[in-house]
């Protein structure tokens, strides 16, 4: 664990939310690539999908910040009341955000097939569907950053 730490610059915090970012983004290419049959090198950094990396992220944050600093100091409860905020917002407005790309997408290839070429965005890319998380991808999320947290040990 101390090359972990001495990489990250000897931050516990900091090497332990990174450490659950990575492992969230590598399992979700892991297991887009299972479901869908081909590699996206995308998902290794892009938003969205199973399970979410902003929720490991901050979730292994404010674990590793309880396990340093303890439950009564002024940083977890920063660290807590961010992982509330960014978990919220990746359900509800980033969620929203994907269905609407979604419709969007959907009335942009129908107006296609109808040779209406002036609707579509002008560098010809679709919208991004995947930039919100369900509930259950959400809380997967969570559980990997806790559980890494609580893994790796306090130096």
């Amino acid at each position: 664990m101390q090359v972990i730490e001495r990489i990250f610059f000897g931050n516990y915090i900091l090497s332990v939310a990174l450490i659950s970012w990575l492992a969230a983004q590598v399992s979700k290419t892991a297991i887009n690539f299972f479901l869908s049959g081909k590699f996206e090198a995308e998902r290794l950094w892009g938003a969205g999908g199973m399970p979410s990396a902003h929720s490991a992220l901050v979730c292994s944050l404010f674990m590793a910040t309880a396990k340093l600093e303890g439950v009564n100091s002024p940083f977890f409860a920063f660290a807590f009341i961010l992982a509330a905020i960014v978990m919220y917002d990746a359900m509800g407005v980033r969620h929203e955000t994907g269905e609407q790309a979604k419709v969007l997408n959907r009335m942009m290839q129908g107006w296609m097939d109808g040779n209406i070429e002036n609707i579509l965005p002008k560098n010809g890319k679709m919208l991004k569907e995947k930039v919100g998380h369900t509930p259950f991808e959400v809380l997967s999320g969570a559980l990997l950053g806790i559980l890494i947290a609580v893994l790796i040990p306090v130096p």
